[in-house]
């Protein structure tokens, strides 16, 4: 898998110049979606087949800080998958150092809510996101 990467806003940053803790998950989903579309499940593609995915938790751990204009190298890689739930981790780094690092918990439902068993249902993604792990 390639990296994502994110190089920082002014905007993305508080009068101390620092990048604001909140937009760490901001880059998560960021990344989430560039990991998604290497995998060949862009989310337009996965939302055809009638697929949602939310986020039922997300964690950040911080570990230094980020500027405006640096650029941030995000690598994500399936930590555990279940027919019913997915777990991404990732890895945030600038300037060949972590910054940070973090995990989000995904169910699968249909577009109507319900829950799915993508392994039964869509077993051409489940497979991608197996065979990326």
């Amino acid at each position: 898998m390639t990296p994502y990467l994110h190089k920082v806003n002014y905007y993305e940053t508080d009068k101390m110049g620092i990048t604001h803790h909140s937009n760490y998950i901001r880059f998560m989903e960021e990344a989430r979606v560039d990991f998604l579309s290497q995998i060949g499940f862009p989310f337009d593609k996965i939302e055809e087949k009638g697929i949602v995915s939310p986020v039922i938790r997300v964690e950040y751990n911080y570990r230094k800080t980020t500027t405006f204009a640096d650029t941030i190298s995000i690598m994500v890689k399936v930590e555990k998958l279940s027919p019913v739930k997915l777990t991404l981790a990732y890895e945030l780094s600038c300037n060949g150092e972590i910054c940070g690092t973090g995990k989000s918990e995904h169910c699968f439902l249909s577009m109507e809510g319900r829950p799915i068993i993508v392994e039964k249902d869509h077993p051409d993604f489940f497979e991608a996101l197996k065979n990326s792990q």
